[in-house]
């Protein structure tokens, strides 16, 4: 097997070639690309290494792509890929019976090392993209491989051990990634439907409990493997992986180089394991993943059932007056014909004929005696005659004088001198909070009026902003003219400031402002 030390040498590519090799995925022919880099990644697992353009081509017209491609695309997809470093190009002599195909130009083509990878790693993270990991099995697969870990620190195997290590990470790594997805899931409730907010709320509830019964278990686990022996099976399992190293040296000898494999490949391990405990188990002053995503699950559960709650209210006491309009233009557009769209409108609006116009009693004694039906048309009705002061003031009776109007002059200017004092009060609390310079509370001893009441709104901002009290928390401020950073001093100090109209006290934290 080989070390961890020789595969880092191995693969020490420069940026270039990595970045080309991922190229195609990312061009406008990159279906056309995939196709044929799974073709050969497909034909190398049947033990096929070199094909033909020919194999290439009818291969590829075996997938579903957008346009069938002829033979010059797959000519010209070939040799790009070999420029990209994907695939290399070999002169194909298998086939040559005499010296003139000897001259022709035919080349076989194989894909390579960085190609293959690139492949796989864009195949890896699609499955990875679409994947829902179980969160409750994870947790179970952790416990049982922790059992077989305990058991193997007393009676060590190597090779259990490794296998046990392996499938440790890996379980770890899916129960990390299901739940970075539930909170995601969790923090874009809005989005979901009603059935799904409800599935969610019975998957937050059932991982919580697990998870609070798992973390207990876990824990116990991790500090019976620690407190038997850790470090010899690291030890172990290093050794069991550079031993055909250790088998090919002279007289079985570990040089500098194996131990350099073994301090490595040690470390690694030492690492994976330490992200595993901090995830599972809480430091003083410093709270678990678990117990952070526990407390992120609780606290949104209340949310979750809010969304249901206002969603059945909307369909049990449905007024939307956008939802009304939106019904009413979908029925203007599916109308027959413009009629069909006047009587609709007329319908909604009532916009029915006026016939309640207030005239004097000769107007109407000589209009009733026309005898005209109300569903008369006003371009065929005769012309309704109203008296001249009617038609410029909408009324007889003669109103009283205007009233003598009040003059605001003094009150604008005061208002006027308020705002502008108040403008100049914030101004200069941002010239002064605004230094960038980070700085505990407790420095400042005496605001007035003016600074205090900035400062309060920005200091309200930054704690409403964080989840727990010990966290450092970065925010812009509501008109986005200031940058807030807020951190726990840790050292139990309270900071105590005082204002004209009274003192502010409270816990110590580091404070740093700076404009945008």
């Amino acid at each position: 097997m080989v070390s961890l030390g020789a595969l880092m040498r191995r693969f020490r590519l420069s940026s270039t070639s990595r970045i080309k090799a991922f190229v195609y995925l990312a061009t406008e022919k990159a279906p056309l690309y995939r196709a044929i880099m799974r073709v050969f990644v497909e034909s190398k697992e049947r033990f096929l290494f070199q094909l033909s353009k020919h194999d290439v081509f009818n291969a590829v017209r075996t997938f579903d792509l957008p346009e069938p491609p002829e033979q010059p695309d797959i000519d010209s997809a070939l040799a790009q890929l070999c420029e990209w470093g994907n695939l290399q190009a070999h002169h194909d002599t298998a086939n040559v019976t005499a010296v003139e195909d000897f001259y022709k130009q035919r080349y076989a083509f194989q894909i390579t090392r960085q190609g293959e990878a690139a492949e796989r790693a864009s195949s890896v993270f699609e499955a990875a993209a679409e994947k829902v990991n179980d969160l409750h099995c994870g947790l179970a697969d952790i416990r049982d491989v922790l059992r077989q870990l305990r058991d193997l620190s007393r009676e060590p195997n190597p090779g259990k051990t490794h296998r046990s290590l392996f499938v440790l990470h890996i379980c770890f790594e899916e129960v990390a990634s299901a739940a970075q997805m539930l909170i995601s899931r969790l923090e874009r409730r809005i989005e979901l439907e009603p059935s799904e907010v409800r599935h969610l709320i019975v998957d937050t509830e059932r991982f919580v409990s697990e998870l609070v019964l798992a973390v207990d278990e876990i824990g116990q686990s991790v500090r019976d493997i620690e407190a038997a022996g850790l470090e010899q099976l690291f030890q172990s399992v290093a050794h069991r992986i550079v031993r055909g190293s250790i088998e090919r040296a002279a007289d079985n000898t570990i040089n500098a180089e194996i131990k350099d494999d073994l301090n490595a490949i040690c470390v690694e391990l030492r690492s994976r394991w330490d992200r595993f405990r901090n995830w599972f188990i809480s430091q003083p002053g410093s709270p678990s993943s678990a117990e952070r995503v526990r407390e992120r699950a609780r606290a949104s559960i209340p949310a979750l059932l809010a969304v249901i709650t206002s969603i059945n209210d909307q369909r049990i006491h449905r007024i939307d007056r956008s939802s009304d309009f939106r019904i009413l233009a979908r029925w203007f557009a599916e109308a027959d014909s413009d009629e069909e769209a006047h009587r609709l409108w007329r319908a909604v609006f009532g916009l029915c004929p006026a016939r309640h116009l207030s005239i004097n009693n000769i107007t109407l004694d000589d209009y009733e005696a026309q005898d005209i039906p109300a569903n008369t048309s006003w371009l065929d009705a005769p012309p309704l005659r109203i008296s001249l002061r009617l038609q410029e003031y909408g009324s007889h009776s003669q109103n009283a004088g205007l009233s003598r109007i009040v003059d605001r002059t003094l009150e604008k200017e005061k208002l006027a001198a308020a705002t502008h004092e108040q403008a100049l009060r914030i101004l200069n609390a941002h010239a002064r909070f605004g230094t960038g310079r980070r700085m505990r509370l407790s420095e400042l001893e005496n605001l007035d009026t003016g600074e205090f009441d900035l400062f309060l709104d920005l200091l309200g901002e930054a704690v409403s902003a964080r989840v727990f009290s010990e966290d450092v928390v970065e925010i812009v401020s509501g008109n986005g003219c200031l940058r807030i950073k807020l951190e726990p001093t840790g050292d139990g100090q309270e900071a105590l400031i005082h204002t004209g109209e009274g003192t502010l006290s409270g816990p110590d934290h580091w404070i740093g402002i700076e404009q945008v």
